[in-house]
């Protein structure tokens, strides 16, 4: 198993910026890539951001690019989620997500952190 746990959530004024950070335990050496997905009141979960364990590959939503920046430090066993230029509509729980997949970490992940509320209110 795979235990997430995420951090750095908070209330923020629009044009603000937050760092999330995910760090993972367990059987790590499985995890091949880790993301992000944020769920809305009233929406679906949604997927934000993932990003290979090994070679940095990364992929965005389109809402979120050019705003956010997701990396890893593998010493740390940790991922983060950099939000810049925040919106009103940024306003979710963010969840970490990891998988053995490249591809599933984008669709299905199979491990899930327990999420972390970030709203972009003034």
């Amino acid at each position: 198993q795979v235990q997430l746990v995420e951090s750095g959530g908070g209330l923020v004024q629009p044009g603000g910026s937050l760092r999330l950070s995910c760090a993972a335990s367990g059987r790590i050496f499985s995890i091949n890539a880790m993301g992000w997905y944020r769920q809305a009141p009233g929406k679906e979960r949604e997927f934000v951001a993932r990003i290979s364990w090994s070679g940095g590959n990364t992929l965005y939503a389109d809402s979120v690019k050019g705003r956010f920046t997701i990396s890893r430090d593998n010493a740390k066993n940790t991922v983060y989620l950099q939000m810049n230029s925040l919106k009103p509509e940024d306003t979710a729980v963010y969840y970490c997500a990891a998988d053995h997949s490249l591809i599933a970490i984008a669709t299905t992940p199979r491990y899930w952190g327990q999420g972390t509320q970030v709203t972009v209110s003034s």
